[in-house]
């Protein structure tokens, strides 16, 4: 997942899925992932994750609205801001 790429709810709900150990198909557009268990080490790894991916995020701006939805508009956000 480059910078250049297209950033999509299936291209983070993947990301998420591998970090649980789950099947892409259980996580919703909208579960809270903390309940899915995402903890503080698990949002680390993926926050570092996308960053060698070419993605400017912070750790507050996944644990703020941890959701596949919010976390696909937040890293499209920041991959515009490192493209433009």
């Amino acid at each position: 997942m480059a910078a250049t790429s297209p950033i999509t709810v299936d291209t983070v709900r993947a990301q998420v899925a591998e970090i649980l150990a789950e099947p892409e198909t259980d996580i919703g557009d909208h579960d809270n992932l903390l309940d899915r268990g995402i903890d503080s080490i698990r949002l680390m790894s993926l926050v570092e994750k996308f960053r060698r991916d070419g993605v400017e995020v912070s750790f507050v701006d996944l644990a703020e609205n941890p959701t596949v939805a919010a976390w696909t508009e937040v890293i499209s956000g920041a991959t515009e801001r490192t493209e433009g």
